[in-house]
């Protein structure tokens, strides 16, 4: 049974720091495309940043692009994101998320919220 369980929101003031990670357990985690998705209230899931399963590719939004920071590690099946000059517009549900060419899996989700 796979389970991503993400972890790290809460409430920021604007220009501050967050760090979330998302613990992966029940699949063969370096052979998932590893990413963050987020979703504001009255709003649309959308793209946040994505990794490649070695880690070695990423790619970003260009809401975030810059100000935030993919990472994981196949050690311990963790994928981070780094969250930098946080704005309120970041204000959101952020979603971890493995793929592969056949399998897509969620997490529940964790608040960030940032305040102006």
């Amino acid at each position: 049974q796979v389970q991503l369980g993400e972890s790290g929101g809460g409430l920021v003031q604007a220009g501050g720091s967050l760090r979330l990670s998302c613990a992966a357990s029940g699949l063969t985690f370096s052979g998932y495309r590893m990413a963050w998705f987020r979703q504001a209230p009255g709003k649309e899931r959308e793209f946040v940043a994505t990794i490649s399963g070695s880690g070695g590719s990423t790619s970003y939004s260009d809401s975030v692009k810059s100000r935030f920071t993919i990472s994981r590690d196949n050690v311990k099946n963790t994928v981070n994101l780094q969250m930098n000059s946080l704005k309120p517009e970041d204000t959101a549900v952020y979603y971890c998320n493995a793929a592969d060419r056949f399998r897509n899996y969620w997490g529940q989700g964790t608040q960030v919220t940032v305040s102006s």
